[in-house]
Order: structure tokens, then C-alpha cells, then sequence
């Protein structure tokens, strides 16, 4: 069961009340401080770790030949979710991490498009070059 700051403030009256003296009563004020430092936030270490696999993934994707914005603001981002866990600030950290993996991904997804518009533009060319082919074979051959 977990006890509440408040919850500690009333058992430590009740004590006092029952005249139990000041040593239960600085034995109950030590208590509601240890309970106030026990419950500090975690570092959001699931997220940061996340964030550096979606980078490493992109580098490894070689996402920085067809974009390197998205990929900076990812690095970017997860440099800032580090200095909020060293400045302990927890929910800020866990956003900026969250959100530098979204940008990784996005990363990836972006070069994959680019890449892919590539290969089309590619094709479309091939397919005109064929067609010009075909035309000049066909006008040339009579019947």
C-alpha cells in the first residue's frame, strides 16, 4: 500500500497527539522526506534507446544521400532528451526521445519515397526510349 505525503502528515499528528513526543514526530518528518525522494521519475530509458536503434537504423539505410534534415533533427532531438534527463527533467525527455525516433523514421520513410521516385522517373525514361524505338522501326519497315 503506498502512503501519500498527507497520509504521513496525519499518522505524524495522530502521534504527537497520543504524546509521543518530538522524536516520533522528526521520525515521521524523515519519513514523508524519504517518501518525497523515493518517488522522483525515471529517465525514460526505454524511449532514449529506441530513439538511438531508429537513428542507427537510418545511417545504416544510408538515408543521408537523399535527406539529412529529418535525420539531423532526430540527432538533434535525442541530444536534447539527454540533457533533459541530465537536468532531470523526466517528461520532457521522454517527448524529445519520442519524438527524435519519429523523426528517424520519418527519415527513412522519406528516402525511401525519394528513392522510389527515382526508380520511376527511370522506368518513365526507359519507356519513352522504347516507344521512340518502336516508332522509328515501324516507319522504316514497309510492306
Amino acid at each position: 500500500m503506498k502512503t501519500t505525503t498527507t497520509d504521513s502528515i496525519f499518522t505524524t499528528l495522530r502521534l504527537y497527539r497520543l504524546g509521543l513526543g518530538k522524536n516520533c514526530l522528526l521520525l515521521a518528518g524523515a519519513m514523508v522526506m524519504l517518501t518525497a525522494c523515493a518517488t522522483a521519475p525515471r529517465p525514460p530509458l526505454a524511449e532514449l534507446q529506441a530513439a538511438e536503434r531508429a537513428i542507427s537504423e537510418a545511417e545504416q539505410a544510408q538515408v543521408v544521400r537523399y535527406t539529412t534534415t529529418e535525420l539531423n533533427t532526430a540527432r538533434t532531438e535525442l541530444t536534447a532528451a539527454r540533457n533533459a534527463v541530465t537536468a532531470e527533467n523526466m517528461p520532457q525527455a521522454q517527448r524529445l526521445a519520442l519524438q527524435a525516433e519519429l523523426s528517424a523514421e520519418l527519415a527513412v520513410a522519406r528516402a525511401e519515397l525519394l528513392k522510389a521516385e527515382a526508380i520511376n522517373k527511370d522506368m518513365q525514361q526507359s519507356i519513352e526510349a522504347l516507344r521512340q524505338e518502336t516508332q522509328r522501326n515501324v516507319s522504316g519497315v514497309r510492306p
